[in-house]
């Protein structure tokens, strides 16, 4: 299984492989240390023995992570512009054909990459993404109520951390 995440320490961008093997993730930009949680790797009772299981984020405490495609999200949109902007360079050559051709090519090869990607998982909280064998069996695909209450939560505690509580200013 292999995990990227920002570390709580520094920010920087920090990815694992083979995490069913390590004691705890160590940042390699400031070298904090995040044990991992005992209960949240757990094994299998399938034929497989010795297959590991994710239950729960191993950076933050939540247990609420969602299934997704493990493709950047940036090239896909920089794909569905460039057919944007070639189709209206199209267009507005009056080339219809040619329009209509560059659309569905490049809704074509948005199908192709959606099948073919393999999928992973991503914490709502601390957004972690969990990618290998094995991750996403056990968890759903993307829920809005559950990422509000997660987005509502990190701008409360920033709130608080600041000292701006949103009520009337003191006398």
């Amino acid at each position: 299984m292999r995990i990227t995440y920002a570390c709580p320490a520094c920010s920087t961008t920090v990815a694992h492989d083979r995490v069913e093997t390590l004691s705890s993730l160590i940042c390699t930009a400031c070298q904090a240390s995040l044990p991992i949680p005992v209960d949240a790797l757990t094994r299998t009772d399938s034929a497989e023995a010795g297959t590991l299981r994710l239950r729960r984020c191993l950076v933050c405490p939540s247990t609420e992570l969602f299934r997704r495609k493990d493709f950047p999200q940036r090239l896909g949109v920089g794909i569905v512009v460039a057919g944007l902007v070639a189709s209206c360079v199209a267009w507005g050559m009056r080339e219809l054909v040619a329009t209509f051709a560059i659309l569905f090519g490049t809704a074509l090869l948005d199908v192709v990459l959606y099948l073919f990607m393999p999928e992973c998982l991503t914490c709502y909280r601390c957004a972690a993404r969990y990618s290998g064998d094995g991750v996403v069996e056990s968890f759903g695909s993307f829920d809005l109520e559950t990422h509000e209450k997660h987005r509502q939560m990190v701008a409360r505690t920033r709130s608080l951390s600041t000292g701006n509580t949103g009520g009337p200013p003191a006398v």
